[in-house]
């Protein structure tokens, strides 16, 4: 409020500095940038407003202290629109990446997880599982499906992998994974498993849970779901390994008929072992 210009100057270049400061710095939290500007500016300008009012007996000291207070409240003010653009920047970011990230890791359909998730969740249990336990890989197949894909379509075809991706996720523990291969293939992976009889449950509530009647567009429609079986470590430590043998456990399911289940046995080991070699 003191006719002082060389004091007017220097507050004003570090308000500015100020605002520039808060701007590029905390442009994520736009209430801070808000309240920290405001606090800078109102004071100065006030006190600017105050200081033309009084009489001096200069030539436009009053307009040009006047004037000097209303640029700041409009940088002031402009601050604020870049913080918030600024921010809006940041979240459309932010948005994108958590997005693209999801597309890589997670089924756009069903919203499981895919192959590269299903990969890291399978290295991550098998580190973690104690020396009692083993995983077991559920390879699943749906029986019917295709035939409901051809005769009502692929948008009824893609409402009912999603009913299945979500009683799929349902069933099994939070422990446990449910991922999307592709087309109507899914595979679960089952920790801790301490008897073979647990993966049979598990295969078997699958199963009855799948087969329950889809409604979708007023139509009732039945599909069931064939399951092949493959136990780590009695089968092997690598993902790849475990899903074909419990593949050619679920081919042999398949051929027994729909709502099969099968263990992965030594002739599908073999059968395994020569396609790798």
């Amino acid at each position: 409020m003191a006719h002082e210009p060389l004091v007017h100057l220097a507050t004003v270049s570090l308000v500015f500095t100020f605002g520039a400061g808060i701007v590029s710095r905390n442009a994520s939290r736009p209430w801070l940038c808000a309240t920290s500007l405001s606090l800078a500016v109102g004071p100065v300008a006030a006190a600017m407003l105050v200081h033309a009012a009084s009489d001096y007996g200069e030539k436009l000291h009053a307009e040009f202290f006047a004037l000097e207070a209303l640029l700041l409240i409009v940088v002031g003010l402009m601050s604020m629109a870049s913080a918030r653009h600024l921010y809006a920047s940041l979240v459309e970011h932010l948005t994108a990446k958590h997005d693209l990230a999801k597309l890589a890791r997670f089924d756009s359909l069903t919203g499981l997880p895919n192959r590269l998730l299903l990969r890291e969740s399978f290295h991550a249990r098998l580190r973690s599982a104690d020396a009692a336990g083993q995983l077991a890989i559920h390879y699943l197949d749906l029986d019917g499906f295709k035939a409901i894909n051809d005769q009502y379509g692929h948008p009824v075809g893609d409402s009912m992998l999603v009913d299945v991706a979500r009683r799929l996720a349902s069933t099994i523990r939070a422990e446990d994974v449910a991922a999307r291969l592709g087309g109507d293939e899914f595979l679960l992976i089952q920790a801790d498993v301490k008897h073979p009889d647990q993966c049979e449950l598990l295969a078997r509530r699958v199963i009855r849970q799948l087969s329950e009647p889809y409604v979708i567009d007023g139509v009732a429609m039945r599909i069931s779901v064939s399951i092949g079986i493959a136990l780590s470590p009695d089968q092997g430590l690598d993902l790849e390994r475990l899903m074909a043998c419990a593949d050619a456990a679920l081919y042999r399911a398949k051929a027994k008929g729909k709502a099969q289940v099968q263990f992965c046995g030594p002739d599908d080991l073999h059968h395994v072992g020569r396609a790798v070699a």
